[in-house]
């Protein structure tokens, strides 16, 4: 049986590409000594030459250019193998040009703060967790171009803030170290990226500052042992064992419905009002919003569909609002997911009346 005739039910795998040694090795023989005339004069066992060495040898004398060359390789018929292997290796990947491309009107990074000191107080950043921040805006500095606007925005917690006014310092150094023109609107906190809350007898409190009201609180109940307790005191309670037992007192805030804390979808959704509020001041400029685990975790699930787990001290997710405020895109954790923007104004409240008609009752 011929080598070019491959058994029934077997492909035929012999390449017919010769390598890269071979064809050098015949340029060298070249220029010592003239091929002969006919290609198989130049081994008297043609049969038993492998198929690639063959087709080689033929090709020898084809044209390079004119009406008779040979189209490409990938193009040739009758050779199926190496066409589809051709196909295969060549990229079809199509670069969009600069005007099909949407353009980004909010480039925003929410930011957990860096290493705090403690959660039961209104602690700040430890040295560590300066660096972080300071490190963070650095790198920022690096990515920038000239030309661009940096807004830095914090949650108004002591923790946050330092994250912030540390990123500003990181960048500015960055910015001088690199010579670049670029302007750097000063921290400044925003209500609508503040930590989840909770509803206490004094008011709506951060989960952080109503510990020292539930200490208290608690404090006197397990002095006296008389009545039952109220349900705020039992649901925070709960939260903050579960931290105490070394388990993730965020994921039991996520999945577990209470009365007194504020749901992890109205986080989100003041997210999304500060994003947009943004965007109408800064068109066109990064956001760097230093803020919580909480409320970014709740911010990455409802974009993701999945919970992405806790995001470290300085660890961020990304979101970009394209041109007219109806899609965006979320980063996280090299997970990229494009959604549509909501639309909040349109949104029911949580304060519901008599008064109120739901959008389009009326149609």
């Amino acid at each position: 049986m011929s080598d070019e005739t491959p058994r029934p039910g077997l492909p035929n795998t012999q390449r017919v590409d010769p390598p890269r040694y071979l064809a050098t090795y015949l340029d060298r023989q070249a220029r010592v000594a003239p091929r002969p005339a006919d290609p198989t004069e130049r081994d008297e066992h043609a049969e038993s030459t492998p198929l690639y060495l063959r087709r080689f040898r033929e090709r020898q004398g084809e044209p390079k250019s004119g009406p008779q060359a040979l189209p490409p390789l990938h193009e040739r018929v009758g050779m199926g193998v190496q066409r589809a292997m051709s196909e295969d290796n060549r990229t079809k990947e199509i670069s969009a040009p600069p005007q099909a491309r949407k353009r980004v009107v909010a480039d925003v990074y929410l930011i957990r703060h860096g290493e705090t000191q403690g959660y039961s107080t209104e602690s700040g950043l430890t040295p560590l967790g300066n660096w972080q921040a300071h490190t963070y805006g650095h790198t920022i500095a690096k990515r920038v171009s000239p030309g661009e606007s940096v807004v830095v925005r914090h949650a108004d917690t002591n923790r946050a803030r330092e994250t912030a006014q540390n990123i500003d310092r990181g960048l500015q150094d960055g910015l001088a170290m690199f010579e670049k023109d670029v302007k750097v609107f000063e921290p400044e906190p925003m209500e609508e990226f503040r930590n989840f809350g909770v509803a206490t007898p004094d008011g709506l409190r951060d989960v952080t500052a109503a510990f020292r009201k539930y200490y208290t609180t608690l404090e006197e109940f397990e002095r006296t042992a008389l009545g039952d307790r109220p349900m705020w005191l039992v649901e925070i309670d709960r939260f903050w064992r579960t931290q105490q037992g070394g388990g993730d007192p965020i994921q039991h805030w996520l999945q577990i419905p209470m009365m007194h804390f504020e749901p992890p979808v109205m986080c989100v959704r003041r997210f999304w009002t500060g994003i947009q509020r943004l965007a109408e001041e800064h068109p066109g400029a990064r956001m760097m919003v230093a803020t919580h685990s909480g409320p970014i975790r709740a911010f990455a699930i409802a974009a993701l569909g999945y919970d992405p787990g806790e995001p470290y001290n300085t660890e961020h997710v990304r979101v970009k609002v394209f041109e007219g405020g109806t899609e965006a895109m979320v980063s996280y954790r090299n997970r990229v997911q494009e959604i549509h923007v909501p639309q909040i104004a349109s949104l029911p409240t949580w304060q519901l009346d008599e008064r109120w008609v739901p959008p389009g009752a009326g149609a």
